[in-house]
């Protein structure tokens, strides 16, 4: 087993050779041939630099560079894309994640578990910027997907190679990753990790990212829920059409029975919400047809199991 340990960094060039010393020594004590994946996320200030400076002479160490800041989801997406490994292990370049808590992740997939993610159980951040909304996130993140994640913000998580790849990563989906891996049926297991206080710069998360997270949760859910059931999904949504059609015909023809002119807008409205919704429920057919016919390398969707310690 090869271990890919995969670190997005962003502005981090004071903690950079920290960050990497500490993972050094880390993964040394494992008994797993590794490699290190630094991802330099269009970083403004000498981060590149010294991380390339410390791959010069650590064969082990890879240093990949975007031209400007897309987010960390993209960079750590490129990472697990570029991993070697058999498993992939994904942390902040902040130094609040403990890469001796490694051992312990990759402990637990030799259990038979395909996702380990960390649980920052004692968290060292702001009460009410950080904690309270990370808590309310991960309860309401919880209740809609269905995955009861106590900790889904935390970047330190550990996957087998064959999983992660095949989830799609884009936005801040890094997060939901339990949950759209769950669609496949995946054991996940949730580990107890340090966590500690920010030593350098400055947080690079904060309220004004609340709004993209509820966007990529509803994205999250109806891929969730369309993926088991997609024509009950696509004839839910044609509902509110379908309603809108009937009143908008039982108008005109109303108007009609009275003697009255018919309003075209009215009648043409009826007309295109009708066929609106009967195009739903065709492309809800479709993908029913799509999911059943498919290539389904799971058999049937088994249910997520969780491990909490």
């Amino acid at each position: 087993m090869m271990l890919s340990i995969v670190v997005p960094l962003y502005n981090e060039e004071e903690s950079v050779e920290a960050m990497y010393a500490a993972i050094d020594a880390a993964v040394a004590e494992l008994d797993y041939p590794y490699e290190i994946l630094f991802v330099d996320d269009g970083s403004k200030d000498r981060t590149f630099a010294l991380a390339s400076q410390l791959a010069a002479v650590d064969p082990c160490l890879r240093v990949l560079r975007f031209r400007r800041n897309y987010g960390q989801t993209p960079a750590m997406a490129a990472g697990i894309d570029h991993a070697k490994g058999s498993v992939i292990v994904t942390m902040d370049g902040d130094l609040q994640n403990d890469p001796r808590d490694i051992a312990m992740l990759v402990e637990r997939l030799d259990e038979g578990y395909d996702i380990a993610v960390g649980w920052r159980f004692n968290r060292q951040d702001k009460l009410i910027t950080r904690k309270i909304p990370s808590r309310i996130a991960n309860w309401i993140i919880g209740k809609i997907t269905g995955v009861p994640i106590k900790d889904n913000g935390c970047s330190l998580k550990a996957y087998r190679a064959d999983v992660i790849k095949r989830i799609p990563l884009y936005s801040d989906m890094h997060r939901f990753i339990p949950a759209m891996a769950s669609i496949a049926g995946t054991r996940v297991s949730e580990v107890k990790v340090r966590h500690h206080a920010r030593q350098f710069g400055e947080s690079k998360y904060g309220l004004g990212r609340i709004y993209k997270v509820l966007v990529d949760l509803l994205a999250v859910k109806t891929i969730v829920a369309f993926s088991s059931r997609p024509m009950l999904w696509f004839t839910l949504l044609s509902i509110p059409f379908a309603v809108g059609s009937i009143l908008c015909i039982a108008a005109s023809i109303f108007t009609l029975a009275r003697g009255g002119d018919m309003s075209l807008p009215i009648a043409g409205s009826g007309v295109l919400l009708g066929s609106l919704g009967v195009f739903l429920i065709l492309n809800g057919a479709l993908a029913e047809l799509v999911y059943k016919t498919g290539d389904v390398r799971t058999g049937s969707l088994a249910s997520l199991t969780m491990k909490s310690e």
